[in-house]
């Protein structure tokens, strides 16, 4: 595919974890339906996916965020989310580095903000302080202590649960979640997810569990719970995953153990932190929110020569 001379992105990190906002340059999607825009996303344009995100310009642990005009009216923008192997349906932390960009480009002023994603519109409200709370798509338990035998690593047993993403959610197991400990820990997370696809073991209607969650206690006594979140491909959230904090929301509030507004602070691997809160939804659902902080980190041009062999990145 044809790819575009020069690409403006912001980049930026939640509590960690980074994002790259695309603001121009990205493929002529049309309008209509962000389902739809994604479908041609996914099908014509995936190269661009690619080029920005993979090595040379990327890297496996950048979240990309095209940023497109909303379908409706009310909303400030739409956006897809990708990384360096596909597409995700909602990030949370990704949320709150799109709107710390659009207010470091003076867009946007504080007050709450309409985010149409593929899977759902969410609200985000930037605060004074520059922190940001993102109001989630519902999100729910879908199956509670489903049990996975794992080669070479026994068995595990984990709740499935969406929020956002599809989840493999587990807190017994013997490892300890610490930056140090990441190979090991990417090491058990993987062979959890093949096990899972290869098994047949998804999320509802099939859909594919690309992100595997394993948490403990804190190291910060004035926290709720510390957890290390496989990604789809092969990079680990720095931050303490925002979908994967709606998820965990929704088992606890599934159990009886979070009762609607009651505060639930999820550290990271690297010991940031997101508050979060769940109110009640519709079928056993929850509408959870996150808050967290981002920093820009960059403002720049990506350049695709035409002769560049890497100009659609560097496939593993």
């Amino acid at each position: 595919m044809a790819l575009p001379k020069m690409v403006h992105v912001v980049d930026s990190h939640t509590e960690g974890e980074p994002t790259r906002v695309v603001l121009d340059g990205g493929p002529d999607l049309g309008g209509g339906p962000l389902a739809e825009r994604l479908r041609r996303f996914r099908e014509e344009y995936d190269g661009f996916r690619s080029g920005v995100i993979c090595e040379p310009r990327g890297s496996e642990v950048v979240v990309g965020a095209l940023l497109l005009d909303p379908e409706h009216a009310d909303s400030t923008a739409a956006v897809i989310y990708f990384n360096d192997v596909g597409y995700l349906g909602m990030c949370g932390h990704g949320t709150i580095g799109l709107v710390t960009t659009l207010a470091h480009l003076g867009r946007i002023k504080p007050g709450a903000h309409r985010i149409e994603t593929p899977v759902g519109t969410v609200l985000a409200c930037l605060h004074e302080d520059g922190s940001v709370t993102v109001q989630n798509v519902p999100s729910r338990r879908y199956r509670a202590a489903v049990p996975v035998d794992v080669p070479g690593y026994g068995r595990f047993v984990g709740d499935i649960a969406w929020g956002g993403n599809w989840f493999f959610l587990i807190g017994d197991h013997s490892y300890e979640i610490k930056a140090s400990n990441r190979e090991q820990l990417m090491a058990v997370t993987t062979a959890i997810r093949t096990a899972l696809r290869e098994q047949g073991i998804t999320g509802e209607d099939g859909g594919e569990i690309d992100h595997i969650e394993l948490f403990a206690e804190p190291g910060d006594a004035a926290n709720s719970s510390r957890n290390f979140v496989l990604c789809p491909g092969a990079a680990f959230d720095r931050s303490p995953c925002g979908t994967g904090t709606s998820a965990k929301m929704a088992c606890l509030y599934a159990d009886g153990k979070l009762k609607p507004g009651a505060i639930w602070r999820q550290e990271s691997v690297l010991g940031t932190v997101f508050q979060g809160a769940v109110i009640e939804g519709e079928d056993e659902q929850v509408i959870p929110s996150i808050r967290g902080r981002a920093w820009i980190t960059a403002e720049s041009r990506l350049i695709f020569a035409d002769d560049d062999p890497f100009a659609q990145g560097i496939l593993f």
